[in-house]
């Protein structure tokens, strides 16, 4: 791949001590979790109408992370008695951050592989990819940024993108209000709680290891006026269904589900904390919700009330027993080995599958002459035991959908089937069909 950049920006005198700042439990955790087999990347790519100029591109993105000084940050090198993981603020960037790939057919197909199968490195700053592709046959551009995950999350790497837009196109965006939580008192659990939670059952998975992913475009769902529930509670129902559904075809026993959703309660604006700053909660149905006989518009009620109660939640990022696991008080030698056999003794009650829900973006991603971004699609990885991730965003008043999966779990033609299924159970959540 050519690796055509140059590397300006200046960092601290390499006497002096680099800043340091501590993993977080996520960053942790996903340290000690690591599977080569699996990379643990976020996949995001930017369509554009036009095709972007390189040089200025470079010195937009640049410029973009000397204004996020926290994302150029390296692991540093620790002893084994150490108690933390820390990453060094470097204030500088490597040199093949923005890449550009020969332009010829099929080269968003590999940028794509490379997002999944090439994770960025994390003793290099900043720890993300940038690539450029370009078709012959296809007019404009992709902008497809790959993360690693123990480091970022996809909304970081979207508010990076997005200041590199503001100075690519010389125009400062609108600031981007935080979310608004309403209070809200605890849900009632469908039950089952205690109980193992369905895994997805297999398919007819391939012999190579890794992710697979499928990329796809869909309405938003409308909701009836004054409804309770959000599109995002709709896309909640459409997961559950087409898990359900998915194995009841496979002929899994019936059992409770438990999917994780991303809580995302950042400023988005310039200012945005950059790095894993979501928290992840868990939303619970019972086997009888997710019948085929299932009332919708009962479940998006229900749904609506649950995740309302869990977005208002006050919980460590990635609830009480991860929170445990990588407090400071044994070497991190040693909470590796706790948090790798925690992980394996709790995989029956580690939850079913991941729907994160970017939502509408909230920046404009005006990149000048090139136009404004027309699609925006968004992956999380889908590692066992879980093995499969819905991610979903929208832009233009449409939904960019990505299913990834696990290659140890699901075959291609199987990612195809599962991403037919949940259209047709979202479209079931429609206001027109309720």
């Amino acid at each position: 791949m050519a690796t055509d950049h140059r590397t300006r920006a200046a960092g601290p005198s390499a006497r002096e001590p680099l800043p340091r700042v501590p993993f977080t439990v996520a960053d942790e955790i996903a340290r000690h979790c690591a599977d080569a087999r699996e990379p643990n990347t976020v996949h995001i790519e930017l369509h554009l109408p036009g095709r972007v100029a390189r040089d200025r591109l470079r010195e937009a993105f640049e410029q973009a992370l000397a204004r996020h000084p926290r994302v150029l940050m390296r692991e540093r090198r620790r002893g084994p008695l150490a108690l933390r993981h820390e990453w060094e603020l470097t204030g500088r960037a490597r040199a093949d951050v923005v890449v550009f790939p020969p332009c010829e057919a099929g080269a968003l197909a590999r940028a794509r592989h490379r997002a999944l199968a090439e994770p960025p490195s994390l003793a290099a700053p900043p720890p993300l990819r940038l690539e450029v592709v370009e078709e012959p046959d296809r007019e404009g551009c992709v902008l497809l940024l790959t993360l690693h995950h123990t480091a970022l999350d996809g909304p970081a790497g979207l508010r990076v993108v997005a200041t590199a837009a503001e100075l690519y196109g010389g125009r400062s965006a609108p600031p981007a209000a935080p979310p608004v939580r309403p209070p809200a008192g605890a849900a009632p659990r469908p039950g089952g709680r205690g109980a193992a939670v369905a895994r997805v059952a297999a398919g007819r998975p391939g012999p190579v290891p890794g992710n697979a992913m499928l990329v796809t475009e869909l309405p938003v769902p409308r909701r009836p006026s004054g409804a309770a529930h959000t599109v995002n509670d709709q896309l909640m129902v459409a997961t559950a269904l087409t898990v359900a559904d998915w194995n009841r075809h496979r002929g899994a026993p019936e059992r409770p589900l438990r999917i994780t959703m991303p809580v995302d309660d950042r400023n988005r604006g310039p200012a945005m904390p950059i790095g894993n700053g979501t928290r992840l909660v868990e939303v619970d149905y019972a086997a009888a919700e997710v019948r085929p006989e299932t009332d919708v518009g009962a479940l998006l009620r229900a749904t609506a009330g649950r995740t309302r109660a869990l977005k208002s939640l006050d919980r460590p990022q990635l609830g009480r027993t991860a929170q445990l696991l990588t407090a400071p008080v044994v070497p991190v030698a040693a909470r590796a080995v706790l948090a790798r056999g925690a992980r394996r003794l709790g995989a029956r009650w580690i939850s079913t599958t991941l729907l994160s829900n970017i939502g509408r973006i909230p920046y404009p991603m005006d990149f000048g002459d090139a136009g404004r971004a027309t699609a925006v699609w968004v992956s999380a990885p889908a590692a066992m035991p879980r093995g499969l991730t819905f991610t979903t965003a929208s832009t233009g008043g449409r939904l960019h959908l990505v299913v990834r999966w696990s290659r140890a779990l699901l075959g291609d033609e199987d990612g195809r089937r599962i991403t037919e299924i949940f259209a047709d159970r979202l479209a079931a959540t429609d206001a027109e069909a309720l």
